[in-house]
């Protein structure tokens, strides 16, 4: 890693506070001059979904996205990165992932934050299933082709 940026990676139940998290980073931090957040949120399906349940295999998923996390440290000159996925059930307007990345400048927080995330969309085992608002069964969320050709990019 560079310097002494360690990242931060946590799998959780609760909602975050963005705005908590973005402090945590910059608070007597001098070094910052860009912070870019990514905030993802349940969609609720044009009123179809009424929630979207999350699985993970506790361990494994935080291992995962810590080993991409340190890689981008690697690749950038980071200050800080946070990645923050809950699991459980997140009904639609509810929060789901959090990154956060702060560096000295902003090209390498909006790549960094671009990458943990298409990773993120892509590789992280994460398991989705969706709860219908009429009550019906619902779907396993299957994986999507763009959000594979979208982390491809990131290979060197």
């Amino acid at each position: 890693m560079r310097g002494n940026t360690v990242p931060v990676v946590r799998l959780q139940a609760e909602d975050f506070d963005l705005a908590a998290e973005v402090d945590r980073l910059t608070t007597g931090n001098p070094d910052v001059g860009a912070v870019v957040t990514f905030s993802g949120l349940c969609r609720g399906e044009a009123g179809s979904l009424s929630a979207l349940e999350l699985e993970h295999y506790p361990g494994m998923a935080e291992a995962e996205i810590m080993r991409i996390a340190e890689e981008a440290v690697v690749r950038w000159p980071l200050t800080g990165l946070t990645a923050i996925h809950r699991y459980g059930k997140i009904s639609p307007g509810e929060n789901i992932v959090l990154v956060v990345a702060a560096s000295s400048h902003r090209q390498a927080a909006f790549e960094a934050a671009s990458f943990l995330m298409d990773y993120l969309k892509s590789r992280a085992p994460f398991w989705k299933k969706e709860h219908r608002a009429d009550g019906s069964e619902g779907d396993w969320v299957e994986a999507k082709d763009a959000d594979d050709e979208a982390a491809a990019r990131w290979k060197s």
